[in-house]
């Protein structure tokens, strides 16, 4: 038999029936598989960085060919199967699935394919990431995963095993990915070659550690963000955002951030002030900056038709193009001309276009001072969401459309480093594997005003932390609906706020009854009546007492890639009983949240993990790990505890004095 297999340098080469694949090193304890039936090897950085140099060792056989590096061990036999090992106990990790074809590449035209892998399934597995989801589940074993941005649906093809190892689908296709009992497929509706990446690790954390270093790590978090953010949909003029702010500064009540939502421009695609509602911005930013608040502009990647900046555009190929048809990618109601207008997308794969946006926002807001950039819509969310007619700067829609959110971000994140700034942080509604270096912090999207939504939401943002993005949020009381005057209204909101001032970001936002002409209700710590307002000024207080501990963990993020808000699970893996609660979550190593996702509810049960006492922050009480409690949990407040080892640090926090414990 001929042989297959061959070396050339740290890669792995196997060979046979016009196909060619790759098994290369890529940082600690991990490799880089990519395979092709095309004459060449393509070098796509889709969210890959360079990786750090580390010794592997390779061999070839007649029957077998093995690589090593570290922890990870994988083989390719003669027929091509591919399996990954922990090296040090020999436990199968992850192996592909024999068909047909090891791996399926079906010609589409010219040099790409429809690309299928399967691997086989585990019982007892658990899988979690793969971005954001609806789906209210936490392991996420028996899904499919449409890997395809949506509002509300985030896609980052990474995933965190409990047998111990982590994989990215290193592929910006469209597609699915389905975890099934039978087997894991992972399909690519149109690609040049596949390409994935695996990890192993002894514990979760180490995992997200590779994937960080793989993928790049988040920012340090600015000091300003850990605070509290006012949104509305929406603040209409200067004149009413700023008595809004002076309200805040008169109660005394801290605000870090306070936002203009979308319609503050003159047109889709200008990317500036109407000078009719915001006659002063320099005067608008001086005064919040005295008040020590900073302001945050939503900045769409749309342009009307009618808009300035179009033509240009135009002309240099910086918008998106359509492969039938008109092309414009959205119908909207715009501020100017009146009605439905349509709308077309800025392209980000585009360097030129990615300069030619931040040129606009420099000259029209940056220059007033101001820093902090809310990226909406920015899937991007086209109707109807036909990929396979978009066509990129670098191709096909239904090739990399799912890269979008990330060169969008970067385009930011570039135009802010070279004005020399280092505090860089974008609220995006969408993301991809890599969004993390480029300070995107994602929040849910447009969701419901309903226990239901929050339910979901709890689990959502813990994936999206097993997703290696570090910095999430969501719309305190949801976005959609909820009337000020319903007592049920006020009553999710004060649990949801309770969540939040818990999560790594902390803003109110939604849509509120009664609202209108473009603009909801009141939406201010004071519009939900005595009761509520003085539970929310409450919790308020905490979470500026908590920012310095959070503040830690943010940089713990920056430097190791662990996330501050993550499941029990992750700090306790040796606990089997802590990887089935998909309720309850860490804040960072010391505190255990438990929020309150029904209504009516004043109790609920709470799992103390093993191996440590834990400290009730409401009574000060301590209590043995590795049980399950019932613990008291009155409107104004929700269960907390603390690790015991954390509790003189905490103790402060909660208005308690660890030292008489």
């Amino acid at each position: 038999m001929p042989t297959r297999f061959s070396q050339q340098g740290q890669t792995l080469i196997w060979q046979r029936d016009g196909e060619t694949v790759w098994i290369q090193p890529w940082g600690a304890d991990s490799v880089r598989v990519r395979a092709t039936r095309s004459a060449e090897m393509r070098e796509t950085d889709w969210a890959l960085l360079p990786p750090a140099a580390v010794e592997v060792d390779i061999e070839l056989r007649d029957e077998e060919a093995s690589l090593r590096n570290g922890l990870l061990l994988v083989t390719i036999a003669h027929t091509g199967w591919i399996r990954f090992f922990n090296a040090e106990t020999g436990a199968v990790l992850l192996e592909e699935r024999p068909h047909l074809r090891v791996r399926d590449f079906v010609p589409l035209d010219g040099a790409r394919y429809r690309i299928e892998a399967r691997f086989n399934a585990y019982d007892g597995e658990r899988l979690y990431g793969l971005g954001q989801h609806q789906h209210g589940l936490l392991d996420q074993k028996g899904c499919v995963i449409e890997l395809m941005q949506e509002n509300t649906e985030v896609t980052i093809p990474f995933l965190v095993s409990g047998r111990g190892y982590g994989f990215l689908w290193h592929n910006p296709a469209v597609g699915r990915v389905e975890l099934a009992r039978n087997q894991t497929r992972w399909v690519a509706n149109r690609a040049a070659q596949l390409d994935y990446w695996v990890t192993a690790g002894n514990a979760p954390a180490e995992i997200l550690r590779h994937y960080a270093q793989a993928t790049g790590f988040s920012p340090d978090m600015p000091d300003w963000a850990t605070g509290f953010w006012q949104c509305k949909l929406r603040y209409s003029t200067q004149e009413e955002l700023l008595s809004v702010a002076r309200e805040y500064h008169r109660r005394k009540l801290p605000l870090s951030v306070i936002v203009i939502d979308y319609f503050h421009w003159t047109m889709m695609g200008d990317w500036k002030f109407d000078p009719t509602c915001w006659p002063d911005p320099q005067a608008m930013v001086d005064e919040l900056r005295v008040m020590g608040i900073e302001l945050m502009v939503s900045i769409w990647p749309t342009v009307n038709l009618n808009s300035e900046n179009y033509a240009a555009m135009e002309e240099r190929g910086y918008l998106l193009h359509n492969e039938r048809g008109l092309p414009v990618q959205m119908n909207f109601v715009d501020s100017y001309p009146e009605g439905r207008v349509c709308v077309r997308y800025y392209d980000p794969f585009h360097p030129g276009a990615r300069q030619f946006i931040w040129e606009r926002v420099r000259a029209n807001y940056y220059r007033y001072g101001i820093k902090v950039w809310w990226l909406d819509a920015c899937e991007p969310e086209m109707m109807p969401a036909h990929h396979d007619n978009v066509h990129y700067y670098l191709g096909n829609g239904e090739e990399v459309g799912n890269l979008y959110p990330r060169l969008h971000e970067q385009a930011f994140y570039d135009g802010m480093r070279a004005e020399g700034e280092t505090d860089i942080l974008t609220l995006c509604r969408s993301a991809w594997a890599g969004s993390q270096r480029y300070g995107a912090a994602v929040w849910s999207g447009d969701i419901a005003s309903t226990f239901d939504s929050l339910r979901r939401q709890v689990r959502a943002g813990l994936n999206m932390a097993m997703s290696g993005i570090p910095w999430w949020t969501t719309d305190i009381g949801g976005f959609h609906g909820g009337d000020v005057e319903s007592p049920d209204f006020r009553e999710l909101l004060v649990r949801w706020f309770q969540y939040a001032v818990f999560c790594p970001l902390c803003r109110l936002h939604g849509v509120r009854l009664p609202g209108g002409d473009k603009s909801g209700g009141p939406n201010e710590l004071w519009s939900f009546g005595e009761e509520a307002y003085a539970i929310l000024t409450e919790q308020l207080a905490l979470r500026e007492r908590l920012r310095p501990y959070l503040a830690v963990q943010m940089h713990c993020a920056h430097t190791t890639g662990l996330p501050p808000m993550r499941p029990l699970f992750v700090d306790f893996p040796a606990d089997p009983i802590a990887a089935e609660i998909d309720d309850q979550f860490m804040l960072g190593p010391d505190l255990l949240v438990a929020p309150i996702l029904d209504a009516d509810a004043r109790a609920r049960a709470v799992y103390l993990p093993a191996g440590t006492c834990w400290v009730d922050t409401h009574t000060g009480v301590a209590l043995a790990g590795g049980q399950c409690v019932t613990v008291d949990a009155p409107l104004a407040a929700i269960p907390v505890f603390v690790r015991e080892s954390g509790w003189e640090e905490l103790s402060v926090v909660f208005g308690q004095n660890g030292s008489d414990r």
